[in-house]
């Protein structure tokens, strides 16, 4: 099998994965969705299918960044945004931290642990776009 090197086929190739991505993920979201209806949340949960659409979900955000990134029209300051986004993510899980604490049936140790999960679930995609926007501005450097 030879490479394809024609840009208007490697656009068509392109495109025609797109729309198997979209009826594969179509398919999963329908057999979860059967799923939630007859055995409940619990039984869609348990499905392998969840876990596969929850991962792909997760790579196709962050290779989305990274085109997102490469056409950012002005010229930002990674350090600056990385800040801003610690401190906005650190707000968020702070309060929600807050709140479930104060929850009925929650105790503290409950508030600390969501708080943590959810700053851990947040600092990872700002630290890849940091590292992104950083990677950017070096390579236009050089």
């Amino acid at each position: 099998m030879q490479k394809i090197k024609d840009e208007r086929l490697l656009l068509k190739n392109l495109q025609n994965l797109r729309i198997a991505y979209i009826l594969q993920t179509l398919g999963i979201i329908g057999i979860l969705g059967y799923d939630l209806i007859t055995k409940g949340i619990d039984g869609m949960r348990e499905n392998p299918l969840w876990f596969v659409f929850i991962l792909t979900t997760v790579v196709s955000a962050f290779l989305s960044m990274n085109i997102s990134v490469e056409y950012e029209s002005q010229k930002r300051s990674p350090k600056k945004g990385f800040l801003i986004s610690l401190v906005v993510l650190t707000l968020i899980s702070t309060i929600i931290g807050i709140l479930t604490s104060l929850s009925e049936g929650f105790t503290a140790i409950n508030g600390v642990l969501t708080a943590g999960i959810i700053f851990i679930c947040g600092i990872v995609p700002i630290s890849y776009l940091y590292y992104l926007r950083k990677k950017r501005i070096d390579d236009h450097t050089d």
